[in-house]
């Protein structure tokens, strides 16, 4: 997904809620940290921080906007200290502003704690609730905040007691990082929803990302992913893994493998460049058309698209030219320039095109007002069929696990026929990737993923499912 997000694309495309990186035992903690979150900023546009640690004290600097635009060299050298924990947000719970910007930081009993969350918390309501009535003053919307409540009221007990604790009374899908002056504490759900990573720098640095390709611009060594239900605890001593609660099955989001990850990470064990490349080929596979060439629409059809051009053999051409200097905002067309909003971006190569057979490869269609304009202007300039593949099956459910899905009214395939998706768009014919054949592509068992966007299988149902009493032995 390119950094600078159009409003277009939040409106048509799926959003992340943000990505994470911390480091450990490095002088340069705050400025790594910042590398780490510019190579994460396809995991959140709206807001970027990073607070530091010296062993005593802590400092932040967060604020709206992308990584390269919120730090400045000045403000990085004020973040002094051997370890850091940055953040990139997209907000899928709490409102866009500077407010909930992460990390959140505060102080309890002279201590200072920050975290900073990617996922999304499932029992938000119910544990707000009880918080609030235990005397917990909140400052934000974030769910996020509930962490560092649940953390006060049992750090007395020491890091890891703390952790076990409060995460005890927590429902839904968190990677995060716990950062206080002189420790850093990686945890992730047991369920294993979002993906986290643990690497080596100068080999007594640690290195904890949302995405191996933070390592990877940072020159760190990948060590492992931390597992479901993994908590690390990084200090002087070294590392400390612990498993506080029970085993769960896997339910690793899917979407990351077709849409959210860069092609250059591996997720889940699995390379994404290699899983959207085969997602294409599978496609081959079960949709054999036709077609003077196979093109995407850059850049999130691409790695499926050569997949699918190398296994039928028809030529890969790219048909549209993606403008690579739109930023996140511009100025908004009036309705008699309605069709600038999708040139702005995307423009057709109308002599490619004219008169041609194409296949479109698409990774996901979420509302389908975009991929409409953009077919609508392969047909301005002559394309005689237009087929479009989606590398993933049809999107008919929300997420409630940190993806901006939004509610089933406003998802395209919730609320028509793949035939009328195909006539709603104009398309000549419209396929899905099977589920089988999604699954296939990324070389893990079904059973580890989490799949409820496609089939409505939630592995951990939302707010008010649960019995509100059952919190009452967490929350002291």
């Amino acid at each position: 997904m390119n950094p600078h997000t159009t409003e277009s694309d939040r409106q048509t495309k799926p959003t992340h809620e943000c990505g994470i990186c911390g480091i450990f035992g490095h002088e340069d903690a705050a400025k790594l940290a910042y590398f780490g979150l510019y190579a994460l900023q396809h995991r959140g546009q709206e807001s970027a921080g990073i607070v530091s640690g010296n062993g005593e004290c802590m400092m932040i600097h967060k604020d709206m906007g992308l990584v390269p635009e919120v730090f400045t060299e000045s403000n990085l050298q004020r973040l002094s200290g051997h370890l850091a924990v940055g953040h990139v947000r997209y907000s899928t719970t709490g409102e866009s502003s500077i407010t909930n910007t992460q990390p959140f930081m505060v102080t309890h009993k002279g201590v200072p704690l920050a975290v900073a969350h990617n996922g999304n918390l499932v029992n938000t309501i119910d544990l707000r609730n009880h918080l609030e009535a235990k005397g917990s003053i909140f400052q934000t919307t974030m769910d996020s905040e509930i962490v560092v409540h649940l953390m006060a009221r049992t750090m007395d007990m020491g890091l890891a007691k703390a952790v076990k604790e409060s995460f005890a009374c927590i429902r839904g899908a968190y990677s995060l990082l716990l950062m206080t002056p002189d420790t850093m504490i990686a945890v992730r759900d047991p369920n294993g929803f979002r993906p986290l990573c643990l690497g080596r720098l100068d080999n007594d640095a640690y290195v904890v990302a949302s995405e191996t390709c933070a390592l990877d611009l940072i020159n760190a060594e990948y060590i492992r992913d931390v597992a479901p239900g993994e908590v690390l605890i990084i200090n002087k001593d070294g590392i400390e893994s612990i498993f506080p609660w029970s085993p769960r099955q896997k339910s690793y989001c899917i979407f990351e493998q077709v849409y959210f990850a860069r092609p250059d990470s591996d997720i889940f064990g699995t390379n994404v460049y290699a899983t959207r490349k085969r997602m294409g080929e599978i496609l081959a596979r079960e949709a054999p058309i036709e077609a003077d060439f196979v093109m995407p629409f850059p850049d999130s059809g691409n790695y499926a698209a050569i997949g699918y051009s190398q296994a039928s053999g028809i030529p890969l051409e790219m048909g549209m030219i993606r403008n690579h200097y739109v930023g996140r905002t511009f100025i908004q067309p009036s309705q008699a320039m309605r069709d600038f909003s999708v040139r702005v971006k995307l423009n057709p190569v109308r002599q490619l095109l004219e008169d041609k057979k194409v296949i479109i490869v698409e990774d996901s269609i979420i509302r389908g007002t975009t991929g409409k304009s953009r077919v609508r202007a392969l047909r301005d300039v002559g394309a005689k069929e237009i087929h479009m593949l989606v590398s993933c099956p049809p999107t008919v459910n929300a997420c409630y696990y940190g993806i901006d899905f939004p509610s089933s009214t406003q998802l395209i395939a919730a609320q028509k026929t793949i035939e009328g998706i195909k006539e709603y768009m104009d398309l000549d014919s419209l396929t899905y990737l099977s589920l089988d054949g999604l699954v296939e592509a990324t070389g893990l068992p079904e059973e580890d993923f989490c799949l409820a966007c496609f089939n409505g299988n939630y592995p951990i149902k939302p707010d008010k499912t649960f019995r509100k009493d059952s919190l009452a032995t967490c929350i002291r």
